[in-house]
């Protein structure tokens, strides 16, 4: 299962902007900001101004926060939510959005991670190409956007879809004019989602290394993904042969997985046991390898018959091994719950440690999930609307994959309905969410024409905006699975 792996790092550093840039970025517009937050706050807000009109609409809270970036104002906006949208007079529940405000009369970008949405500012680059404003929404059942008591039921891909149609709905009192939807992994999969739900809604998609397991657990995409990705057999038959290492010495690592265990207050409950968990950490060494990082980085691998103290750090670093603890999993238990209810999960068959494994059943999503929460499978009935919706209504559409991201072994594919769309893959790329600059020259330039034009705006220079912004922290957030 493959997930947030290297940390907080990871999470933070995602675009290539380092932590001191970041900072730098930050200090340099924290004065404007903080400015324009005493104003709000003194109630001095001018007739027509933002806060005002955000204020105004019906079910949502606002609060103005300090921007980090130029040209922008921020807000931490709350919106009241039904948890059934069939059900509207029943329970509710308040939604997270976080809206960069640049002008009413530039385009909107919304963008969601299909998880918790960041608490820092930051340009996907559909915003950056049209220069416009940005809303991330808050996925329903990541904390704090979940109803208490939950009901899991409702954790569909229908409802998220229409909590996203009101909001747009609400917001376009304010912003009227064009709108582009963008996400990366599960993200993606939601703009696709709520694209096939409310095809009117948007005025194009950006859709980022989005899987799509309309045949789950039933081909052998993954395998065949990891016999052949990249251009180096040797790098392949070293991971393989480092995920083997891991579990003949498995008594070495486990002793420093628990002994850190103990030092930090992880516990078991979700996986039962310390074991189980580094064995699921082993099962995602060679997917989170390629995940995250490039084909050149298996230079700094360890060799096989390195000590046990790299071993294990290479483990932890590529896989991450306190996510697989209750502390590490909990988060994330709403996107297991739709991974083992509709959404579906890879299903590599670890040929090359089989014999080394002892809980290799337990890969799949109801592992991750606890027990007094009941799920059942849909038998993918509703991957297979969306695959058929996608080929045959797709419409203002690009999806963008890299060719060595694990998660595009079954990517989205456009057929005979669909129009004025594209499907690019960049070569040697990762699971990343930005890809336009990494396509080949008329791919790049077709992609960024789409874009703007879906958005309305004029034709700038093919390439993407450069200065002080910040990716979205969070692009390479989807867990295991």
């Amino acid at each position: 299962m493959r997930r947030v792996s290297r940390g907080a790092t990871a999470l933070l550093l995602a675009a290539g902007m380092t932590a001191a840039g970041a900072t730098a970025a930050q200090a340099a517009t924290a004065q404007a900001g903080t400015d324009r937050t005493g104003v709000a706050q003194a109630g001095t807000v001018r007739t027509g101004d933002i806060l005002a009109r955000l204020k105004a609409i019906p079910g949502m809270e606002v609060t103005e926060k300090t921007s980090t970036l130029p040209g922008y104002r921020w807000f931490w906006l709350e919106y009241r939510q039904p948890v059934d949208h069939r059900n509207p007079r029943g329970q509710w529940f308040e939604q997270r959005i976080m809206l960069q405000h640049k002008s009413t009369e530039r385009p909107m970008v919304l963008y969601t991670s299909g998880y918790h949405t960041p608490e820092v500012m930051f340009t996907s680059e559909p915003t950056a190409l049209v220069d416009g404003n940005q809303i991330s929404i808050e996925y329903r059942y990541f904390s704090p956007s979940r109803p208490v008591p939950t009901d899991w039921r409702k954790d569909t891909i229908w409802q998220a879809a229409t909590d996203e149609h009101r909001i747009i709905r609400a917001l376009k009192r304010i912003y009227n004019g064009k709108w582009i939807s963008t996400g990366a992994s599960k993200g993606g999969m939601t703009a696709v989602y709520h694209k096939r739900f409310y095809p009117r809604d948007v005025d194009g998609s950006v859709v980022y290394v989005a899987p799509n397991d309309v045949r789950n657990n039933d081909d052998r995409a993954y395998d065949r993904f990891f016999e052949t990705v990249g251009t180096d057999p040797e790098c392949r038959a070293h991971l393989q042969a480092l995920a083997r290492e891991f579990l003949k010495r498995r008594p070495e690592m486990l002793k420093r997985f628990t002994d850190a265990a103990e030092k930090n207050g992880w516990t078991f409950d979700i996986l039962r046991t310390p074991d189980r968990a580094f064995e699921n950490s082993v099962m995602d060494y060679e997917w989170a390898f390629w995940q995250y990082s490039l084909q050149s980085d298996c230079a700094d691998l360890p060799r096989v018959d390195a000590s046990d103290d790299d071993l294990y750090d290479t483990l932890d670093t590529i896989s991450g091994l306190s996510f697989y603890t209750d502390q590490g999993l909990a988060p994330y238990i709403p996107y297991f719950y739709q991974a083992g209810t509709q959404l579906g999960w890879p299903s590599p068959k670890f040929k090359h440690m089989r014999h080394l494994l002892r809980y290799a059943s337990s890969y799949h999503p109801r592992t991750y999930v606890p027990r007094d929460i009941p799920m059942r499978f849909d038998h993918g009935r509703a991957m297979r609307d969306i695959d058929r919706w996608v080929r045959g209504h797709a419409n203002h559409m690009l999806f963008l994959y890299g060719s060595n991201d694990p998660w595009g072994s079954e990517p989205f594919r456009l057929g005979h309905g669909s129009r004025d769309s594209a499907v690019y893959v960049a070569e040697g790329a990762n699971h990343s969410g930005r890809l336009i600059d990494k396509l080949p020259a008329d791919q790049r330039s077709k992609s960024i024409a789409y874009i703007q034009r879906w958005a309305g705006v004029e034709t700038g220079p093919q390439t993407l905006k450069s200065g002080p912004r910040a990716d979205d922290p969070l692009q390479i957030q989807r867990p295991p699975l």
